[in-house]
């Protein structure tokens, strides 16, 4: 882990315990459906970008393949075996260090940052055909804001609230695609699916939209020291929510594109599926896809929020950033953090719906690439480390299953824009100019931060080391060297720098 702060082994003073219920399998699915999915909302683009619904179509049978089930299974291991509100940042310390730990958490904070300001502008353009007060600046730019700090104000409420508020959005935001399938059923032509024109095939936006709207299974992973039983949870929630989003994407793109007589791709964008309701059910259907996409964004944005802003907590709960980012209210969230990704989400909510993609697909693309590379570090280093969930797969498998999303990433990588490589490098840029940063006023003892050989738990309530009904000898620890102290007698304080520095 680096240095730690010379502030001796006490506590910060007046330490937030955590409190309210933790987080159950059900609830966990449904967070991780809004992390990834949300329902068919946003796949609209897919059509138009692809010229037509057959490359949508082919991708969403592929893509979960060759992507989604890869980063499904490698969240389950290393969630379930490090849960921590750290994450996939705790994954890659553990397997390369703290700088490239820190450079992990910047890069898909500001990836969930720029994604979670997609939200509420999705929300106003869902709207935008009935009611176009909200397509001018006038009316746009104060909604945006007033929406992004009501959602905030719920976020801070408690994870439990928002747990329980993504499986109602859920069930409400798929209901109108069950009535479009059912509907759609007398009128599908399958040949309709095989219509493209490749000629006009945008691969960057095709390419970016399909990554986005099966990408984030990872986020979760942030919230795992707020969920109960970990070990079991995870596995479950991940491959359920991976069935659920799967079905909520090809399903309505299916009947969609299956029943619209003479449809034109380039009419497919932002809120389409509401103009689909329309000719398949009439306006009553239209409405209801436009209420349900309106509240399926919420449910989006709650997500989201949870993973930038727990990750902030787990960061700082490892002496990564300041002990302020630590602190939680009394519904037990973090407030600093809360408040830091939403004025992130703010200042990004002027850029358009595909640059906000495209610069966050860039970043996200970085970070799993890191992810994936500690999976197979931490196979080879810690084959000893306790594994409730296990992919089913030597450390050659490891590497094979790796491949196929990797070479994905480096795709869409490379189909970048110049644009989005200069803001991606300033990003990079400073990650490498923060992280010197802040170790210095670390030792400085400018900030206070949290020593890491304290056990969490005596801080701030925490949530990072769970007391699970796992043998023994797969106590899960904070990293994976700390299982080495599991046989210390119980009345010594592990040295957990003389650990860290063991590395």
């Amino acid at each position: 882990m680096g240095p730690v702060a010379a502030h001796g082994r006490k506590p910060p003073s007046s330490p937030a315990k955590r409190t309210g219920a933790k987080l159950t399998t059900l609830p966990l699915i449904a967070l991780i459906f809004y992390d990834v999915s949300g329902g068919p909302f946003g796949l609209e683009d897919s059509v138009r970008a692809g010229a037509g619904p057959l490359l949508p179509l082919l991708g969403l049978l592929v893509f979960p393949v060759l992507w989604s089930l890869p980063e499904a299974l490698i969240t389950a291991e290393l969630a379930s075996s490090l849960p921590s509100n750290a994450g996939y940042v705790l994954w890659v310390s553990s397997a390369f260090g703290p700088f490239l730990a820190f450079q992990e958490g910047l890069w898909k904070w500001a990836s969930g940052a720029m994604d979670n300001a997609l939200y509420p502008v999705l929300f106003l353009d869902y709207l935008r055909p009935s009611l176009p007060f909200f397509s001018s600046g006038a009316g746009r730019f104060p909604t945006l804001w007033a929406l992004t700090a009501a959602l905030t104000c719920l976020n801070y409420r408690g994870l439990h609230v928002v747990g329980i508020s993504a499986v109602l959005l859920t069930v409400f935001s798929l209901s109108p695609f069950i009535a479009l399938v059912v509907l759609s059923l007398p009128r599908l032509r399958p040949r309709r699916w095989l219509a493209a024109d490749l000629k006009r095939v945008d691969l960057r936006g095709y390419f970016n939209s399909m990554l986005w709207n099966l990408n984030y299974w990872d986020k979760a992973s942030t919230l795992a020291g707020e969920v109960e039983d970990p070990a079991r949870a995870f596995p479950k929630a991940v491959f359920g929510a991976l069935v659920l989003v799967v079905a909520s994407y090809l399903l309505p793109l299916l009947a969609g594109t299956g029943a619209m007589e003479g449809m034109k791709s380039g009419e497919w964008g932002d809120g389409y599926f509401a103009e689909v309701g329309m000719a398949i059910g009439g306006a009553w259907l239209k409405w209801w896809i436009q209420a349900a996409a309106a509240m399926s964004n919420m449910g989006l944005f709650e997500a989201e929020m949870s993973g930038d802003s727990f990750q902030l907590l787990g960061m700082s709960e490892l002496g990564m950033l300041p002990a302020f980012f630590s602190s939680r209210s009394k519904y037990g969230t973090p407030t600093i953090s809360i408040l830091f990704s939403a004025t992130g989400v703010i200042f990004l909510s002027w850029m358009s719906f595909q640059e906000i993609i495209e610069f966050l697909n860039f970043l996200y693309a970085l970070g799993m690439l890191l992810e994936f590379a500690a999976f197979i570090q931490l196979r080879i280093k810690r084959p000893d480390l306790h594994r409730p969930y296990k992919v089913p797969v030597g450390t050659f498998g490891a590497v094979v299953i790796c491949i196929p999303p990797t070479a994905l990433l480096i795709l869409v990588m490379c189909l970048a824009s110049a644009r989005t490589f200069i803001v991606s490098g300033i990003v990079m840029l400073i990650g490498f100019v923060l992280y010197p940063a802040i170790q210095f006023m670390k030792d400085k003892q400018w900030v206070r931060f949290i020593d890491p050989s304290v056990p969490l738990e005596s801080c701030f309530g925490t949530i990072a080391l769970q007391q699970q009904e796992v043998p023994d000898e797969a106590s899960l620890s904070l990293l994976p060297e700390f299982s080495s102290i599991k046989e210390e007698p119980p009345g010594d304080e592990p040295d957990l720098e003389r650990v860290l520095k063991s590395k």
